[in-house]
């Protein structure tokens, strides 16, 4: 018995055309012949081959005893997944899986006209693959006849209920025939999804291809412990270190994102960014510079990269933990497909790294903790990739011979070399300085333990440096400059390495370095004749020590002793003084007044009061023309003239 028996001849056929030896444990259990026209609810992780998987449980359902479909009217089934993305990927995996069976197959997704999915539609299509809003507005629109339809598949289930799709899941269930196939695809199986299983399919079969918690064998988890500040630095550091054709980078924040895609690309990183914000049409092109090469990294929330596809992933980085294990199990598993190997690193700062042991303990993931790289790894790690490239053991083409003669002729090898190497180095982004930390947690104080510290040790005197030669750089305090992109600058434009490097003193505007003097005539040179690093910091050679005087903001306190207080002299000294009785607000008032008013006169007797007798009583208002119209007889009215 081989492995494609018992699946239809152009299915099995397809599967040998696209380069199948073998199928996947997912796909294998889905074509058991007890399983032959029985509702399922599978748990498969991502990248387990589980389209495939559900396109071999349809072919019996579908086509029955043929080997192709008739011709196209309403649909036989119905695939939906949670993002428009993740609904292209299907569609194009049913595709090339049902290309000799004459299948029609045709998507209704967001984001894409819906007028042309309608006339698609009306001429007809075996399988309709779309996402639960854009479907259930097709059926609500009449244009998606359901009546014939045998088979539903929900594909990333979990994801389409934590997206809030419930309402349009259910809409769509009711709509479709009671002896309808239902197939539930998810990585994992809350409550929530049991009970859309129970409500909606009958007598379904659970299926557990592989555990929920049980990591990829082709992916290698890295945990790198870092200092809480250094964790962007660590990211530059891991990118440079493994130099992946694609990584993604997944943040918990869109304003994660945005920052670290700021970072990156001003780092010189080919990179795009996924988050909610963007517009359907912008994900769309930033997946496609990913997949063409114009891109290399991919910076994503978790809500904004369900369902993406990203073929020959190689690096996943954890920059923010996720919330849970099954998340980090759903991220690590987009790397190490289809038999190719893949790193998922974890940048897991000190303060979290029992939050993190917790995530890999819940996942059974047993992770290598390590540092991540430093920058020495990295620049060592760039010269293995440099002498391992092909390009160097190819021979001499005929069109190249003349101009290497040239090159020879006027320079020598160790010239060209140290071009060439400057050339390569000057292309990629230069690795971060790390701050140093142990791997070791720190340990909690047990009882009787004594943590008290012991004598300290003297302090060790920095060596000596050596004979030196200053520089200035046009950079200082005002301009946010650091010693930490500093020496990288340095090292990279000026071809020497931070043991070459002495004392850097920051000031306002401009910052002083010190240089090893048997490296001055080879920094001077690399840097050119203009003196000008990136970012237009201009470099300029100094004569002798510089004055250091200018590093103060505020000139220093004059430290004057005060003098002795003066005497009286001839003015007399005060008396003692009255007790203060105060001052009642009433005189403030009468004061004021008396000043503004003058005088006021004596108040004299007060009388009583008595009604005047000379005023009539009010009778009230006087009747007019028009006030008493009770009896009036209903008049014409008059024609309407308009004024002027």
């Amino acid at each position: 018995m081989t492995e494609f028996d018992g699946i239809v001849p152009a299915i099995a056929e397809a599967l040998r055309k696209r380069g199948y030896t073998d199928l996947t444990p997912v796909q294998q259990s889905m074509i058991d012949p007890d399983l032959e026209g029985r509702d399922a609810l599978v748990s498969a992780q991502t990248g387990s081959g589980k389209t495939v998987a559900f396109g071999l449980a349809l072919a019996p359902t579908l086509l029955g005893t043929e080997s192709r479909f008739a011709r196209a009217g309403s649909p036989l089934a119905l695939a939906i997944a949670p993002t428009r993305e993740l609904a292209m990927q299907v569609m194009r995996e049913l595709e090339w899986l049902y290309e000799l069976t004459g299948a029609v197959i045709t998507s209704c997704v967001g984001g894409m006209d819906a007028r042309s999915e309608r006339r698609a539609l009306e001429r007809g299509a075996h399988i309709v693959v779309g996402t639960p809003g854009r479907l259930r507005d097709h059926i609500t629109r009449g244009s998606l006849d359901l009546s014939g339809l045998r088979a539903v598949v929900l594909d990333e289930a979990d994801e389409m209920l934590d997206l809030g799709f419930r309402e349009d899941l259910e809409f769509i269930l009711e709509a479709s025939p009671d002896d309808r196939r239902t197939l539930m695809f998810s990585a994992t199986v809350p409550k929530s999804i049991a009970g859309l299983a129970k409500s909606y399919q009958r007598d379904a079969r659970r299926i557990e291809t592989v555990s929920e918690k049980k990591q990829h064998v082709d992916i290698e988890y890295r945990a790198l412990t870092v200092a809480n500040p250094d964790r962007e630095n660590a990211i530059i550091n891991v990118l440079r270190y493994y130099e992946a054709r694609n990584a993604i980078v997944f943040c918990s924040t869109r304003a994660a994102v945005n920052h670290l895609t700021a970072r990156l690309h001003n780092r010189g990183f080919s990179v795009v960014a996924l988050s909610g914000e963007l517009s359907q049409n912008e994900r769309t092109h930033a997946l496609q510079a990913m997949r063409d090469g114009r891109a290399r990294v991919c910076i994503a929330t978790d809500v904004a990269a369900r369902g993406i596809d990203l073929p020959g992933l190689e690096l996943v980085i954890h920059a923010d933990l996720p919330t849970n294990s099954e998340t980090l199990l759903h991220r690590s598993g987009r790397t190490g497909r289809a038999g190719n190997k893949g790193v998922s690193a974890l940048i897991v700062p000190v303060s979290a790294r029992r939050k993190a042991e917790r995530l890999l303990g819940g996942a059974n993931v047993q992770p290598t903790w390590a540092l991540p790289p430093s920058a020495d790894e990295v620049i060592a790690r760039d010269d293995e990739r440099l002498l391992a490239d092909p390009n160097l053991s190819l021979p001499l083409s005929e069109d190249e011979a003349p101009f290497i003669a040239t090159l020879l002729a006027q320079y020598s090898a160790e010239q060209v070399a140290a071009a060439f190497l400057r050339l390569q180095r000057g292309n990629r982004s230069a690795p971060e300085d790390l701050i140093p930390i142990s791997l070791q947690p720190e340990r909690k104080r047990r009882e009787g333990e004594n943590f008290e510290p012991g004598p300290r040790a003297e302090p060790r005197p920095r060596s000596e440096f050596g004979p030196s030669v200053w520089f200035s750089l046009s950079v200082g305090r005002k301009q946010n400059a650091e010693p930490r992109w500093l020496i990288p600058m340095l090292c990279r434009h000026g071809q020497i390495t931070k043991n070459e490097i002495g004392a850097i003193k920051m000031q306002g505007e401009e910052t002083f370095v010190e240089i090893a003097a048997g490296n001055v005539d080879g920094f001077v040179g690399a840097l050119g004749p203009d003196m000008t690093m990136e970012r237009g910091v201009r470099v300029k050679r100094l004569n002798g020590i510089p004055d250091l005087s200018g590093g103060r903001d505020k000139p220093a306190r004059d430290s004057k002793p005060y003098g002795e207080k003066k005497s009286f002299g001839d003015k007399k000294p005060y008396g003692e003084k009255k007790p203060y009785a105060g001052k009642r607000r009433d005189d403030d008032m009468i004061s004021a007044d008396r000043d503004v008013w003058g005088d006021p006169k004596p108040a004299g007797e007060k009388q009583a009061w008595k009604p005047r007798g000379d005023k009539p009583a009010y009778a009230g208002k006087p009747k007019g023309k028009f006030d008493d119209r009770s009896n009036a007889a209903p008049g014409k009215k008059k024609p309407y003239k308009p004024k002027g």
